[in-house]
């Protein structure tokens, strides 16, 4: 059967329209809180997460500063995804930025993978935001890390919180040891922001635990000329 679907996200931030559209149309920008590195070449969007499961898009839509779309094309059995980001300036610097994801999933046990994606682009948009408004025109080094298979995610999870210093059941907002917080956490993420850096662990879908940090320092700035 298959499964058609759209997600959408909304916040507000404190950068500019420019800001933001360096953080979602540019391949730095968004190495800086996305996954893995990605880069924007002849119009085609490419992420290198280490296994191949982010397909290449297409850019579509390009209207600097107000609209970037890009999608992958359809595969045999109909799969494909596309992401749509709309930037509204508001006075005093702030931005409106709306996040669309739309696609669909083939087969009869979508279910699960629609879950986790669900679950795992809350808080990839989070992580913008995040990026948005503490680390805005900056460029991170991306770090990604792939655990063994996990029988039992109560206890890594219970073992996660405990190792990092967080209580039983973290919410947004918790400080961090050390310093920073927890920017984000649902059944499948756990966000912290530390001075530099945005720290992610992720439950793979296929059963391993992911660590996808963003980390911060020196003086790099993006480029003048992006594709």
């Amino acid at each position: 059967m298959g499964k058609e679907f759209e997600t959408q996200h909304e916040a507000v931030v404190d950068a500019t329209p420019e800001q933001v559209w360096a953080a979602i149309a540019t391949g730095p920008g968004i190495s800086s809180w996305f996954v893995g590195r990605t880069q924007i070449d002849d119009g085609v969007v490419s992420t290198n997460f280490g296994d191949g499961w982010i397909p290449a898009g297409a850019v579509t839509v390009r209207e600097e500063p107000r609209r970037f779309a890009y999608g992958s094309e359809p595969a045999p059995d109909g799969r494909f995804v596309a992401s749509e980001y709309l930037i509204e300036g508001r006075d005093r610097s702030a931005t409106v930025l709306r996040a669309v994801t739309s696609g669909f999933l083939p087969g009869d046990d979508w279910a699960g993978e629609f879950e986790a994606m669900q679950l795992g682009n809350a808080m990839f948009f989070a992580t913008l935001v995040e990026y948005l408004r503490h680390f805005p025109a900056q460029v991170a080094t991306p770090v990604t890390a792939f655990g063994p298979p996990v029988t039992d995610w109560p206890a890594a999870w219970a073992a996660l919180h405990a190792n990092l210093g967080l209580g039983a059941s973290p919410r947004a907002g918790d400080p961090v040891p050390g310093g920073g917080e927890v920017f984000f956490v649902n059944e499948h993420t756990l966000g912290l922001r530390t001075p530099t850096g945005l720290y992610r662990y992720l439950r793979g879908f296929h059963g391993a635990m992911v660590v996808i940090h963003e980390l911060f320092g020196g003086d790099a700035e993006f480029p003048t000329e992006i594709g």
